[in-house]
């Protein structure tokens, strides 16, 4: 060991205790900080699923892989940190004594073999990172890009340092195979060997390179650990922990069913909770759930999820990737307030910090972020601005593409659940469409009457419960309110009984007993309104099932809104039923020859996949299945399955208007009419009246064909199995009908 060794060891030494002494403290602080949000024991256990769970998901990549162009870019920088970090701290021992190496694994030529793949792969994998973040640049793109509104200079360094480190992976092996440390075949050293061959044989050489790539590491470490929300480098050590504690303990994304409401980790009762004590969702940032937390630390800022989002992409202020930055930042800006005992009432006292001077010691930018509402304008200094909060649809295209399991969904609503429980503050269209499902039990403010109004012009009776159920009853089919009040819903809800009539299928229907799941009232907020609806549901249909088995307990709906509904939430209140979609029923009928397709529907179909049945339930084949039984050609959209766009109904956004950008649903018009078809197909209610009014206001432009309609996947079935071909849709008149709202509630039209 000479003085050049002795010199740059102990400079390495000195800097990295103060380096990883930083980083230490970061990660207590930032554990203490996560730990600030509400408890959640769901997130605790079973360990084997969730550990399965993780494994797949880093290992595989298989998230990450959705963009197939940056996975395996990603995938080589991953595990270069991961095992490359043996060679990092292997230059501990270099920097000293040259020729040292790992004991055992030193004398393994594959070892070898492996630090020179994972050098190559670092060096490939940060560089084809850096070109994509380049070629998608706002500049290039503007709010096209994914990387809009991210922070470059710290992407920039992450990849700049996983570079550096990888060029001094070789660098080091490189100048000992110069100096002759090892005798290692061509095949384990394909690299460094020629490398070394021009090299300078010198122990001073490899000292000042392990040196060098020290200090470069150190650096990273230094600079990591003086920003905590530099998501883009955390989230190499807290996306392990957020994957495993993801909400689904089987693997499942964080769609489906909402979470329910929680405070202080068990679920709310609403009938006993105190506002005072309880938290009603999330009215402050430590509202939230320590998960909530650790996926605000999480975030990569990858944008995959602002690329995905209706919303963002037809000029909207929400980016669910910034929403999820901006609490982060709040968050921990607001941190040492919290953490030293600070706490509101809901009058905006303050109650946790006392004596003559309770702000002591407290950084004044902590006390300042603690006065700042979560939901507020710019004039009011808000996190969240309001219009960001109500442009969600709920489409889950944002929780689907995350690739570390953020929960973006499960945050929004319970930020509405705040707004409109505790603060009343909601869209005035939404005033009339909670006044309606909660005297009329449907939102558009119908009769419950009229429910069976859709049965006038069958040529054939539908059963309906009188209050024992027949043996013989094989399904219970849930109509819907769109089903039985909207006018072309109700040609859905027609064609799906005529075709159940045709095969034979023994089932009934509710009438005037069904009411709305409650599905738009809990997407907006409104978590009191929908426990009422499903209670008063369940109740009913556990009362038609009296005395079924579980497994004879079918319901098959129409509805993707309500099918995720009573598939998903109402297990949550004691409705656990089998739940089919109407798709997936007349599918398997087809598949049974209980339907016969005679009179193949020969046009081009583009198929529109509702986000309720597709990205929440994974209902993908069925309908398209049914598109090809009906003899139709199936011209897919770009964006289709789980990168579907969103009609723009979801999340309650069926009764609001659209008031900034470009309209959601002329949007996805204009990408369905791209496959120039003459019939754009759908699964959903919702989606039909959203995409029908798209396709109207297309046809006003002139943009679009007079010839070409929307049409339910039940339709086209019922045409091919018909014998003669009849027309699929008449206009109707879309005048509404139902209680009028009063002038301020009102929006143009039901589907805007």
């Amino acid at each position: 060991m000479g003085a050049v060794q002795l010199t740059l060891g102990l400079i390495a030494v000195a800097v990295s205790l103060v380096a990883w002494s930083m980083w230490v403290r970061t990660i207590m602080r930032m554990v203490s900080i996560v730990r600030l949000g509400q408890p959640d024991a769901t997130r605790n256990g079973p360990f084997i699923p969730r550990m399965k769970t993780l494994v797949t998901e880093f290992a595989a990549h298989t998230r990450m892989n959705k963009f197939r162009h940056v996975g395996f870019w990603h995938w080589l920088v991953m595990w270069g940190f991961l095992i490359g970090s043996a060679a990092l701290f292997e230059a501990y021992g270099e920097v000293f004594v040259p020729t040292w190496g790992w004991p055992i694994l030193d004398h393994i030529n594959l070892w070898h073999l492996l630090m020179e793949l994972l050098g190559l792969g670092t060096i490939a994998g940060g560089v084809a990172l850096a070109i994509i973040r380049q070629r998608n640049h706002p500049r290039r793109a503007d709010r096209q890009s994914r990387f809009q509104g991210s922070n470059f200079w710290q992407a920039y360094f992450v990849e700049a340092v996983v570079i550096f480190e990888g060029i001094g992976i070789l660098g080091v092996r490189a100048s000992k195979a110069a100096l002759g440390a090892h005798e290692l075949p061509l095949w384990a050293a394909f690299v460094s060997n020629p490398l070394g061959e021009i090299l300078p044989a010198s122990e001073n050489l490899v000292s000042v390179l392990a040196f060098v790539k020290l200090m470069g590491a150190m650096l990273w470490v230094y600079v990591v650990a003086k920003y905590m929300t530099m998501g883009v480098a955390w989230h190499r050590f807290s996306a392990f922990f957020n994957i495993y504690f993801k909400r689904e303990a089987d693997g499942g994304v964080a769609l489906g069913a909402l979470k329910p409401m929680m405070s202080g980790g068990k679920v709310l009762d609403l009938e006993e909770a105190d506002p005072e004590v309880d938290a009603f969702g999330a009215g402050k940032v430590e509202d939230f759930s320590w998960k909530g937390w650790l996926d605000f630390t999480t975030c990569t800022e990858c944008g995959r999820c602002q690329s995905q989002c209706p919303a963002w992409n037809t000029g909207k202020p929400l980016s669910p990737k910034l929403l999820i930055t901006q609490l982060r930042d709040h968050a921990y800006a607001k941190a040492p307030y919290l953490l030293a005992g600070g706490k509101k009432d809901m009058a905006g006292e303050e109650i946790g910090l006392t004596g003559d001077n309770p702000h002591a010691g407290i950084d004044v930018l902590a006390l300042a972020e603690a006065e700042r509402p979560l939901i507020g304008g710019v004039d009011e200094l808000g996190v969240i601005d309001p219009e960001v909060l109500w442009s969600c649809t709920t489409c889950g295209a944002c929780v689907e593409q995350c690739p570390v399991d953020i929960e973006h969904v499960d945050h929004i609503v319970d930020m509405r659940r705040y707004q409109v429980l505790i603060e009343s503050n909601f869209p005035s269209e939404l005033g009339g469409m909670f006044k309606n499902l909660e005297n009329k039990g449907n939102p558009w403010g119908q009769n419950a009457k009229d429910r069976l109004a859709w049965t006038e012009d069958l040529d054939f009776e539908v059963p309906v419960f009188d209050g024992e159920l027949a043996a013989d009853t094989e399904y219970l089919f849930w109509v819907g309110c769109a089903g039985a009040f909207e006018d072309r819903a109700k040609k859905t809800t027609r064609a799906v009984a005529e075709l159940l009539h045709q095969a034979e299928v023994k089932y009934v229907v509710l009438g005037s007993e069904e009411t709305c799941t409650g599905d738009p009232a809990r997407r907006a907020g409104n978590e009191f309104l929908f426990q009422m609806l499903a209670q008063q549901n369940v109740e009913v249909i556990n009362s038609v099932f009296e005395g079924r088995e579980a497994g004879k307990r079918k319901v098959v709906v129409t509805c993707a809104h309500c099918f995720n509904t009573l598939a998903n939430e109402y297990p949550q209140l004691g409705g656990k039923y089998e739940v089919v979609h109407h798709t997936q029923l007349l599918n398997k009928l087809v598949r049974e020859r209980r339907l016969v397709p005679v009179a193949p529907v020969a046009e081009d179909i583009t198929y529109h996949d509702p986000c309720y049945l597709g990205r929440h339930n994974q209902v993908y084949d069925a309908p398209r299945e049914l598109v090809g039984a009906s003899g139709a050609t199936l011209r897919e959209m770009p964006r289709h399955a789980d990168r579907a766009m969103c009609c723009g109904a979801g999340g309650a956004r069926m009764w609001m208007e659209e008031r900034i950008g470009k309209r959601i649903n002329v949007e996805r018009v204009d990408e369905a009419l791209g496959t120039a078809p003459s019939k754009i197909a759908t699964g959903c209610p919702f989606c039909r009246v959203m995409l029908t009014d798209g396709l109207t206001a297309r046809q006003s432009d002139g943009i679009a064909s007079e010839n070409v309609e929307v049409v339910d996947v039940a339709q086209l079935l019922l045409t091919a199995v018909k014998r003669g071909k009849e027309p699929l849709d008449t206009p109707t008149d879309e005048v509404g009908t139902g209680t009028p709202l009063p002038d301020e509630d009102k929006a143009p039209t039901a589907g805007n």
